[in-house]
């Protein structure tokens, strides 16, 4: 973990960039890079920047997460209905 004040400048900050730019490519997020290395957001996005990274574009798929609301609420009404269409039991006295 690096101080948040420490300049980082050189061959420091190539590998930096470059174990940031491989992790990056693994899926994780810039949030999620800049807190495991105690930077802030700006800082890892301009160094993942510097090293060349094909940034991802915001907020994932909109369709996709759509696509899962949608099912998720339909599902759920399901369950619903099938609740509401079971029977009763009468007490037994």
């Amino acid at each position: 973990m690096l101080g948040s004040r420490v300049h980082i400048k050189g061959p420091a900050r190539q590998k930096l960039g470059a174990e940031l730019k491989k992790a990056y490519s693994r899926g994780a997020s810039i949030r999620t890079l800049a807190h495991g290395c105690g930077r802030s957001y700006g800082f890892v996005h301009r160094v993942l920047t510097e090293a060349g990274t094909a940034m991802r574009t915001r907020g994932g798929s909109y369709a996709r997460r759509r696509t899962e609301c949608v099912r998720g609420r339909a599902d759920r009404g399901l369950q619903r209905a099938a609740l509401r269409r079971q029977p009763v039991e009468e007490p037994q006295c």
